[in-house]
């Protein structure tokens, strides 16, 4: 038994990211940013962030031997995460980003290379977690498979739509999205998925599904909808960098407080001191530690 708090299934990235950009990339322009860094992201960012906020982390993830693989790998080790459940395999599995960030939003160009899929079902029922994090919309059995089996061991299924071209009509997106115990995206993905008009329409259709929706709106701070009413925890006020992997660590933040039994109110808040930190640097490095949150929402009186 491994003891997780957490366990997540998805791939590591390899970021390459360029900021300060003039305009959006286009075809025949050859664009120069004013920043640029080299961050290992993806699900690491989640994984990261839960880590420095004491959480017990289990990451199913594929690594290589290729240079991208060894760079997060290193990361990995220098920021002490459990590797017991990594799957390193002697052939290159690269797994790539090119990531153009701007104050407001980011976009991604993106390479992986292709790997026998895992068998997740397993590791819910060695491990027994107390949480597992989705961070696709799926809409085949096996995504119903794997919230069954977490329930089954009474474990919380969180779920990140992520981009997703799927709608309420697409078969199956009904029935995951019920599955799930909490519900994570931003607002633009909320709308997409339901085709309403606004994001408080949106989060409350997506709450007749999923008992608690909660939105991601950036420099809005994130929205909770839960049984007819609305949450809202303004933004932490910082200078933006890069916003690249701000939603993975408001997942982090947002997580590790709701295992901690914290009130939802509180768990908002840790996630959007955790996205609102990490927009700091390039990536993801600045979210916090444990005691830098706390410290935040119970300051100290001088």
């Amino acid at each position: 038994m491994g003891g997780y708090d957490v366990l997540l299934f998805d791939p590591y990235f390899c970021d390459l990211i360029v900021t300060g950009l003039p305009e959006l990339p286009r075809l025949g322009a050859d664009l120069f940013g004013t920043g640029m860094g080299i961050e290992a992201g993806g699900t690491f960012n989640t994984v990261r962030a839960l880590h420095r906020l004491q959480a017990r982390v289990g990451w199913v993830c594929d690594f290589g031997n290729d240079l991208f693989s060894r760079f997060v790998l290193s990361e990995v080790a220098n920021e002490g995460v459990d590797t017991g459940l990594f799957r390193i395999h002697d052939k290159p599995v690269r797994v790539f980003s090119l990531a153009f960030s701007y104050a407001h939003d980011r976009g991604f160009i993106s390479y992986m290379d292709p790997v026998e899929p895992v068998d997740r079902l397993p590791y819910i029922y060695e491990h027994q977690p107390r949480a597992i994090l989705l961070n696709v919309l799926e809409t085949g059995a096996a995504g119903l498979a794997l919230a069954r089996a977490a329930h089954e061991v009474d474990a919380t299924v969180f779920l990140d739509t992520q981009a997703t071209n799927a709608t309420l009509e697409t078969p199956d997106v009904t029935d995951m999205l019920r599955a799930a115990d909490v519900l994570l995206l931003n607002a633009s993905e909320a709308v997409g998925i339901t085709g309403a008009s606004s994001r408080d329409d949106a989060g409350r259709l997506l709450a007749e599904l999923t008992s608690l929706v909660v939105l991601k709106c950036g420099a809005d701070g994130a929205y909770a909808y839960q049984a007819g009413t609305i949450i809202h925890s303004p933004a932490l006020r910082v200078t933006v960098v890069d916003t690249t992997g701000a939603g993975d660590c408001f997942n982090g933040g947002f997580i590790a407080a709701r295992l901690r039994g914290e009130p939802l109110e509180t768990c908002l808040r840790f996630g959007n001191i955790c996205g609102g930190l990490s927009t700091t640097a390039h990536g993801a490095a600045n979210t916090p530690t444990l005691d830098d949150v706390l410290r935040r929402i119970h300051p100290i009186q001088e």
